[in-house]
């Protein structure tokens, strides 16, 4: 499937009022793209792996609206202006136009806007891209990084020379799941190895990928379980065991909310758990803390992570509230991981 770009260049304090209008007029979908930093809320809200670099703002913002081509068009002249009947058809909102007259409608939309606000230069680019390029311009961020002793590796990767030497987790979280070059899966990591051996019975509670078992399983971790709210964690899991050589079933997935499904606790509580890890956001751990607290058998272990600074006195006193004592808390950046023994 192959699609129009209409991108318009504006800022910052049009974005709303731009992307409304043309809402209006069955633009929809808009892609804003500005440098306006990210506050610390707004980071933790989108917990991705790969945190986006904004750069200085400089007031500059880009919209951009996506047309898809109109099955059983042909493709014709795509100039901006002299729309000829073998333009090629688009569609909006379920009205098929060609490109000429999308464009045609957006200038006569910012035309109107700029009668009483200021939209910057108001410039239209049009671009083509296919479906390919969205599914796959994000493996492009995310490179080969090492975290302790281990080289995270892209699965379409090759290890760099210098790095031959190191332990290779080859990941490959499709566009589901982190890469582990967020600083709280570096900060799991990196907290887990003291307490991994061929007796950690482990669970990682929020799996994702499977990051956080396969480098447990590189340290000499035996068997472990995992639980996820998202389906889409067990094919991401099992293609990761198998591209790290590592047998599924020494791995086993669950699907299921444990602060709130009873049969997922009674299942772990009977195996005696004495290490679990949990990166999410703090205000989904803070309940957890008491679940995993009974999980756990006493001396046994638990690693928070996916905690901004700030917020790190949150998590310590819902721990001590459970029971827990703090062991360490690590930054790294803006964001922590808790270190807790029952």
């Amino acid at each position: 499937m192959k699609y129009y770009r209409i991108m318009i260049k504006t800022i910052t304090e049009a974005e709303d009022i731009l992307t409304a209008e043309l809402y209006d007029h069955g633009f929809e979908g808009a892609l804003i793209e500005d440098h306006v930093p990210l506050t610390p809320l707004e980071k933790e809200k989108m917990f991705v792996d790969i945190p986006p670099e904004t750069g200085e703002d400089d007031g500059v913002a880009y919209a951009s609206f996506f047309l898809e081509e109109n099955d059983g068009s042909e493709i014709g002249n795509v100039g901006l202006s002299d729309a000829q009947d073998n333009s090629y058809a688009l569609v909006s909102n379920g009205e098929t136009r060609t490109i000429d007259e999308a464009v045609a409608e957006v200038k006569g939309v910012l035309e109107e806007i700029s009668s009483y606000c200021d939209i910057g230069e108001g410039e239209i680019t049009v671009s083509e891209t296919e479906d390919k390029d969205w599914l796959n311009n994000w493996k492009s961020f995310f490179k080969q990084f090492v975290v302790e002793d281990i080289l995270i590796l892209p699965s379409w990767e090759e290890p760099k020379e210098e790095y031959k030497d190191k332990k290779i987790l080859r990941i490959d979280p499709g566009t589901a799941f982190g890469t582990g070059m967020h600083e709280t899966t570096q900060l799991c990591i990196k907290a887990l190895k003291p307490y991994i051996n061929k007796d950690t019975r482990f669970l990682d509670i929020g799996t994702g990928s499977g990051i956080l078992a396969i480098a447990a399983f590189f340290y000499g971790l035996e068997k472990g379980a995992g639980t996820d709210l998202d389906i889409n964690a067990v094919p991401a899991v099992s293609d990761n065991l198998r591209n790290n050589g590592i047998d599924e079933s020494r791995f086993d997935l669950h699907i299921g909310n444990i602060i709130t499904d009873k049969q997922l606790q009674d299942l772990f509580k009977k195996q005696s758990l004495n290490l679990i890890t949990a990166n999410i956001i703090a205000e989904v751990l803070v309940p957890l803390i008491p679940v995993a607290y009974d999980l756990l058998e006493k001396g046994g272990i638990l690693i928070l992570s996916g905690i901004l600074n700030e917020k790190v006195t949150m998590i310590t006193d819902a721990a001590k509230a459970a029971g827990f004592t703090v062991k360490e808390v690590a930054s790294k950046n803006e964001w922590s991981c808790v270190i807790l023994s029952k």
